[in-house]
């Protein structure tokens, strides 16, 4: 049987990491707005100042895009599994040495 003193402590835990990954994934969400209405405003603006010229919104969608993807992929990679964290281990321990 599992004394309770060893339950509160990991459930406290996974909360905690919980509330952490749901706040990453707000943050995430209300970037990825940002991004639609603003890059949605600015093409809206080219279109109705110079509607066949050079379509200059093109570098704040891709400047910003790419940052949008790496915070996307911050959020929903997930953490390293054992495996590879014991692989770790084992690779600092051997440059030690």
């Amino acid at each position: 049987m599992i004394a309770p003193e060893n339950v509160e402590p990991q459930t406290d835990d996974l909360r905690e990491r919980a509330l952490t990954q749901l706040r990453k994934k707000h943050e995430f969400h209300a970037h990825l707005a940002a991004y639609v209405l603003v890059n949605t405003m600015l093409v809206a603006i080219h279109l109705l100042t110079d509607p066949g010229g050079f379509f200059w919104p093109m570098f704040p969608i891709l400047g910003w895009g790419i940052g949008l993807f790496f915070h996307g992929w911050d959020v929903y990679s997930g953490p390293p599994s054992e495996g590879q964290i014991r692989k770790e281990m084992e690779r600092l321990e051997r440059m030690e040495r």
